[in-house]
């Protein structure tokens, strides 16, 4: 009897030890859930210190030098003022405010299939960058055309249709995403590190181009024999950087 009383104390005693651990998970989970909701919500907020200004920047210029892109592909690949449903390789792109209807130059599928693939992602990333712009910054920001896009854009657009045209669409669209190598890689490495929509899109614009380029430089090959093609004219990949050898910050 006494050996049944004891195991029935230890029972409840056990009980009673699992129903205290419960209790303190359910106010520990509790805590960490009214501290979790309680962090604000740094989506909207501007970048902290030097990071402001440098994300405004930097969205801008990417949405200029997208805009850019889109009349490029619209000259590879032509415009269609109408769609129907079907699936073609001679498709054009959607027509760009500001720039007038175009008949395709390029001749090589392969191009004009980049040419599309290009112009849709880049409208959607313009669309992505003003509305970040906006919601941070309170930036309403409409593309431009800045000097060398321009200049860039007149190689082609004075190029003659088939395969002078390939060629110089391969070479200048090539350096025109090599151009933006550089702000992806400061985006990536010093905007506002709450702000982990815009590094994801920039991670992301820095894989596809590269891959691009790969592409276009393959196309150069098979297509006319340029094994060495490298979208930049001079020896700058090589060269350091200039400015502090330990970066910078507002901080003391």
């Amino acid at each position: 009897m006494e050996n049944r009383k004891r195991k029935e104390a230890r029972g409840a005693e056990a009980c009673q030890g699992f129903a205290g651990r419960v209790l303190r998970a359910a106010i520990t989970a509790g805590s960490a859930l009214a501290v979790f909701t309680a962090i604000p919500a740094y989506a909207d907020e501007p970048g902290r210190g030097l990071t402001a200004n440098f994300e405004v920047a930097l969205m801008e210029t990417i949405i200029d030098h997208h805009f850019s892109a889109l009349r490029m592909t619209e000259l590879a690949a032509g415009t269609d003022a109408r769609r129907n449903g079907n699936l073609s390789p001679n498709e054009g792109t959607s027509p760009s405010p500001g720039f007038p209807p175009t008949q395709a130059k390029a001749t090589i599928d392969e191009i004009k299939s980049n040419a599309r693939m290009e112009n849709r992602t880049q409208r959607e990333q313009i669309i992505q960058l003003q509305s970040l712009l906006r919601d941070w910054y309170g930036i309403n920001y409409q593309p431009q055309l800045r000097p060398q896009q321009e200049a860039a854009i007149g190689i082609l657009e004075h190029a003659q249709p088939g395969k002078a045209f390939d060629r110089a669409y391969l070479e200048v669209f090539s350096h025109h995403h090599y151009q933006l190598f550089k702000p992806l890689n400061g985006c990536m490495t010093g905007v506002d590190r709450r702000h982990g929509q815009l590094i994801r899109l920039c991670n992301q614009m820095w894989h596809a181009q590269t891959s691009a380029v790969d592409e276009m430089r393959q196309l150069l090959e098979r297509n006319f024999g340029i094994g060495d093609y490298q979208p930049f004219s001079d020896t700058s990949p090589l060269q350091p950087e200039g400015g502090s050898l330990r970066g910078q910050h507002s901080g003391g």
